[in-house]
């Protein structure tokens, strides 16, 4: 199956299913000398766990990860690093019931369609339990940059029609660590948390929205034309499951603004630095980095799993009724937090590589 791998010269390949024995990722490129944390890497797929508050999925899995390759005495080699992630938790009688039916704005029936076989169990390899294996990755890669002074931080921004009015310099972004769904404005973390609670008991789902902070990423990071940062930045994003939408800098809303509103005008700054004086571009100009803070949303729709009967067919094409059963996120946004951070790291770690590699 084409399509698991991810990335140029840092380039990782993700495996396994949500109901096999386990799931895991294979780096390649990654420098040598770099210090792999495994406590870090620990912490990272802590964050993205399920069963860790009352609004995620209650499935038990400890995450707990092991190095098989790629890492001597705490340091990188050069080679190929390995990380698995055994499952330990899976309820396969849970999904028996859906062996031959198509559950609604599931993968279910395309994978069917492209592969004349699916593994029904928790939606095999199109299940969000592969993030686990990027998330990992992720930390990897989040150590890279941090050796040049680059961070990523992500906060949920908004959960169905809740959403916070302050933009990111507004908040502190350490702050979405402070509350189980990871809102970065305390004042709203609250209200959301009641609203999904609420969307739980009724056996239904909910959406809502990541907004992803990259800062200190240096200038001259990216491609032109095809190999834009913004567009892998959206397709990185867009390759998370359940993900609907991506905007970066102003998005969406600077189709109502005039141009003379939306350029960011060019200064020295005190430091004798390049910089604007306003970011509506969202630190990319041209497929490539200006030294400005790179910021995004990235939507999520409800999980489509809900707790109610839902009319469907079968393989056969008979009409057919899909019973809600199993253990699922009422709102997927609080976990996916650290995915959406991993994919940050993974994309702009690569274009770094691509650039010293010019250099």
């Amino acid at each position: 199956m084409a399509g698991n791998s991810y990335g140029t010269l840092f380039r990782i390949s993700t495996f396994g299913e949500s109901h096999g024995k386990g799931i895991g990722v294979v780096i390649d490129g990654c420098p040598p000398g770099i210090k792999i944390d495994e406590a870090f890497i620990q912490a990272e797929l802590e964050r993205r766990k399920p069963g860790q508050s009352a609004i995620t999925t209650q499935r038990k899995e400890p995450d707990a990860l092991e190095i098989f390759s790629g890492v001597f005495e705490g340091q990188s080699t050069g080679t190929p690093i390995s990380i698995y992630i055994k499952n330990t938790d899976q309820r396969s009688k849970d999904y028996s019931h859906i062996a031959d039916k198509y559950r609604p704005s599931h993968a279910d029936y395309t994978y069917d369609a492209k592969y004349g076989v699916r593994d029904y169990r928790g939606g095999g390899r199109s299940s969000a339990r592969e993030t686990a294996a990027r998330v990992a990755a992720g930390a990897v890669a989040k150590t890279i940059l941090s050796d040049h002074g680059i961070t990523v931080a992500a906060y949920v921004s908004q959960v169905g029609h809740i959403k916070t009015s302050k933009s990111y310099q507004e908040l502190d972004l350490a702050e979405a660590e402070n509350n189980i769904v990871r809102c970065a404005d305390p004042e709203v973390a609250q209200t959301m948390i009641d609203y999904i609670k609420e969307i739980k008991k009724q056996g239904d789902t909910v959406g809502g929205m990541i907004s992803c902070v990259i800062k200190g990423c240096p200038a001259g990071i990216g491609e032109p034309v095809f190999d834009k940062l913004h567009a892998e930045l959206g397709k990185a994003m867009l390759s998370i499951n359940a993900v609907k939408g991506f905007e970066y800098g102003s998005g969406f809303s600077s189709l109502s603004m005039k141009g003379s509103e939306h350029n960011d005008h060019f200064q020295n700054d005190e430091s004798g630095k390049i910089s604007t004086t306003t970011n509506f571009s969202g630190g990319i100009q041209g497929g490539i980095s200006n030294g400005m803070d790179i910021y995004c949303n990235v939507a999520f729709k409800p999980v489509a799993t809900i707790m109610r009967d839902q009319p469907s067919v079968n393989k056969a094409g008979d009409d057919a009724v899909v019973t809600g059963k199993g253990r699922h996120d009422p709102c997927v946004v609080p976990r996916a937090v650290p995915i959406v951070e991993a994919m940050a790291a993974l994309v702009i770690v690569d274009f770094l590589l691509r650039q010293k590699s010019i250099q």
